[in-house]
């Protein structure tokens, strides 16, 4: 089972490096053909990849979610998944060009990461880890689409006028209105995700908030994306502003996951 998944990894990781390429490919040559290749690709990837997660989790005998290699891959897989929807519910090829890349440094970094499956510790034996993580990985794939969607903005403004761009893109306010609704996504299953492990810390430690780092940075990723939402709601912030707090409040996301347990190690340390 374990060395199936090793063969799986590489096949997404190789399906994940030639996504990126047809994307890029289907900007540089314009070829409208390339991107509906790169559409099929992103949908075949993310089937190996959601097998892949199966067979891991069967092998660990429980969610595969609950170190750094298997939650970086699991990051990666919502961002898939969480593209390909707004890909196809809008049409919008040229978010593939932008997604793709993130994708692959996620999976890439899950790859440095080690694979060998340990006993969960007795924190984590527990019914509310399937939704703690799982709203997690749900609310930072939906970052991860508006993170993109605020660089396209802050991109396009840049960009010189280009018909092809133009057809492929939303316009403006629709662009914006799309990353509304991936930061609104994001916020619902973050403030699950936070209710949840508050509920699970009582349990496990004996109270519900220890400013412990990652449940710090959380709170200010929260923070950062709810004054997001009422800039834009009450002040009617659009366009770059709202794009730039969009990639401000990804920075974030980034450092609770990777920057806490690198920089700032407490009792989330293992996740």
């Amino acid at each position: 089972m374990t060395q199936a998944e090793n063969i799986l990894f590489v096949i997404v990781l190789t399906g994940y490096a030639l996504l990126m390429g047809l994307n890029f490919a289907f900007l540089a040559l314009k070829k409208e053909k390339l991107a509906s290749i790169a559409l099929i690709l992103q949908t075949a990837v993310l089937a190996l990849h959601t097998v892949m997660l199966v067979l891991r989790g069967i092998a660990a005998g429980r969610l595969p979610m609950t170190n750094q290699y298997e939650f970086a891959s699991c990051f990666a897989w919502a961002l898939c998944l969480t593209s390909l929807i707004f890909i196809r519910k809008y049409r919008f090829p040229v978010l593939g060009a932008f997604a793709a890349p993130v994708i692959l440094l996620m999976i890439g970094y899950a790859a440095m990461q080690s694979r060998e499956i340990h006993e969960l510790m007795p924190a984590l034996r527990s019914n509310w880890l399937a939704f703690h993580v799982s709203t997690a990985i749900i609310s930072y794939g939906s970052f991860g689409v508006s993170f993109v969607l605020g660089l396209l903005e802050l991109a396009r403004g840049r960009m010189k006028k280009d018909g092809f761009l133009d057809q492929h893109m939303p316009a403006p306010e629709k662009l914006d209105l799309i990353a509304y609704r991936s930061v609104s996504l994001g916020m619902l299953f973050l403030t699950m995700t936070m209710l949840t492990g508050a509920i699970w810390a009582e349990q496990a430690w004996g109270s519900y908030w220890s400013w412990d780092p990652k449940e710090t940075w959380s709170l200010v990723t929260w923070i950062v994306y709810a004054v997001y939402l009422h800039l834009r709601l009450r002040r009617n912030w659009r366009g770059r502003a709202a794009a730039i707090f969009a990639v401000v409040g990804f920075i974030c996301v980034i450092f609770t996951y990777i920057g806490v347990n690198t920089f700032l190690p407490g009792i989330h340390s293992y996740a």
